[in-house]
């Protein structure tokens, strides 16, 4: 039986001077094993919902397959700890799995909790080609507007994570949440690739500043614009330049920030001058749920 994604407790609301209990939704979270023929990899606490979106995204954005038909199937089992998704796939995706196989035990989607080396962290990725087509700050704000609202997720409890596939004029197509932002990407990442959607005619929203691992799986996965609502770390942007990736930061309605290859953004028709002096002012607080973690 499916798990739900969203329970329920009594939480005592504190309104006009007064405490009143009502009956709220909350995100559910818990342990999701992945095993990959037969071995345990990695468990992350996650939201219990498009799991084969996650097995195949993970797997992907980790560099465990290289392609979606390495991945040959995916059975859940439900126990009363947690999920287990026990994927199978490709010998020889297996036999590169064994030689760098790593312990990942992650709070809330750590993407490199465990890893055994420095080495290991940054994977060498190939660059990206550029983009045929450029990004009209218009159409950042469109997806930007528009994606708390496209996450029935955040407007049931307030506590999940989300990541948008969006089309150049900043339609949302796709979205996926979870409580951890590496799973909400992860899930994007393996629904795009299942439906064998072009990843190059589009961008990815995020509802979470952009780290250096939100960079390299949207790199591995051949995502080569990838904003933010809040902003970058260093090794993100120094990533995201070296793998042609178009970082962009504090996407937020009209204001945004970007970080590499800003040649792929249109110039804004309005002119008018920067006046942020280092500081943000006027930007508003992230939507409801989101603390852009």
């Amino acid at each position: 039986m499916a798990e739900s994604s969203t329970g329920v407790a009594t939480e005592w609301r504190h309104r006009g001077g007064m405490l009143a209990p009502v009956q709220a939704a909350l995100a559910v979270e818990m342990p999701v094993a992945l095993e990959y023929n037969g071995i345990s990899h990695a468990v992350m606490l996650a939201t219990p919902d498009d799991l084969e979106d996650f097995a195949l995204g993970f797997s992907l954005s980790e560099g465990i397959i290289d392609r979606a038909g390495d991945l040959y199937g995916v059975e859940a089992t439900h126990a009363a700890g947690g999920i287990t998704l026990a994927l199978d796939i490709a010998a020889g995706a297996f036999a590169r799995l064994k030689e760098r196989r790593r312990s990942l035990v992650g709070r809330t989607g750590c993407g490199i909790c465990g890893t055994e080396s420095l080495d290991q962290v940054l994977r060498p990725l190939a660059p990206l080609a550029a983009p045929l087509w450029r990004l009209a700050p218009a159409a950042l704000e469109r997806a930007s507007t528009a994606l708390p609202g496209a996450q029935a997720l955040l407007q049931l409890t307030g506590a999940t994570h989300g990541a948008a596939w969006c089309a150049p004029d900043g339609t949302i197509v796709q979205v996926r949440e979870d409580v951890g932002r590496h799973n909400a990407l992860d899930k994007l990442i393996g629904a795009l690739v299942g439906a064998g959607v072009a990843r190059d005619q589009g961008f990815v929203l995020i509802t979470s500043r952009a780290s250096v691992e939100m960079v390299q799986k949207s790199a591995t996965a051949g995502i080569s614009m990838l904003a933010a609502v809040s902003g970058p770390t260093t090794l993100a942007v120094q990533t995201a330049d070296q793998l042609g990736v178009t970082l962009i930061g504090f996407a937020r309605g009209a204001r945004f920030s970007v970080y590499t290859h800003r040649n792929r953004v249109e110039p804004s028709d309005d002119h008018s001058p920067a006046t942020d002096n280092g500081a943000r002012p006027g930007l508003p607080d992230p939507p409801d749920g989101n603390s852009g973690a």
